[in-house]
């Protein structure tokens, strides 16, 4: 019987430890999201609607651009949405092919996220209605970072990924920046520096997969 180049067992017991790092190398790419559709959805999100409050509500409330006072809170949440379902999707794609361990890690790591942002909405809406306009849009955006961040970072330890947890860490830097910065800067920082860094850590991460 004839075999094909491609159906003859590895001569070697080099070809052979290649091989299967080849087959866990296409294993671990299937079982895992595109980074792009987890990460340039969320930049995309923050960048455009951060940058909405940044335009209708600047410093010292500045007004660059005289938008509707609703469009940048509405903006951002609709962007938000829309980010999580496409981010949702790619990840129960991906995942849904795991059992075990590893799958309940993922259940109860995007349970952690509802319970946090609910939490967050509930909490903030008793607390900012006595805070004036501008320090209530600074506590709500700031603590909404500062979430994601921390969520981040957990993601990062639960899966051992690097990418994730330096994300974390630069979400939490540059909202204190920000924060220390003031109402307005705060929006402009969190746009550029936290859209645009997702942005770029979807690259960054799409790319050392394709390497990999």
């Amino acid at each position: 019987m004839n075999l094909d180049d491609d159906d003859r067992p590895p001569a070697t017991p080099a070809e052979t430890l290649l091989l299967i790092q080849r087959q866990q190398a296409e294993t671990a790419r299937r079982l895992s999201p595109d980074p792009r559709l987890v990460y340039w959805p969320w930049g995309l999100a923050w960048l455009i609607g951060f940058g909405l409050f940044f335009l209708r509500f600047g410093p010292d409330d500045r007004v660059f651009v005289d938008l509707p006072d609703w469009l940048p809170l509405t903006g951002l949440f609709v962007l938000l949405t829309a980010a999580a379902v496409i981010s949702g999707v790619s990840g129960a794609r991906a995942y849904g092919q795991v059992t075990g361990d590893s799958s309940r890690r993922g259940q109860w790591y995007g349970l952690a996220w509802s319970l946090g942002f609910f939490s967050y909405g509930a909490i903030l809406s008793q607390v900012t209605d006595h805070l004036p306009d501008d320090l209530a849009r600074l506590l709500w955006a700031a603590v909404a970072v500062f979430l994601t961040g921390v969520l981040h970072l957990a993601g990062g330890a639960i899966w051992l990924d690097r990418s994730l947890f330096r994300l974390g860490v630069w979400l939490i830097v540059i909202n204190v920046v920000g924060v220390y910065a003031g109402p307005g800067w705060h929006a402009l920082v969190v746009a550029v520096a936290g859209g645009g860094g997702m942005l770029i850590g979807g690259t960054v991460a799409w790319l050392n997969s394709n390497r990999s």
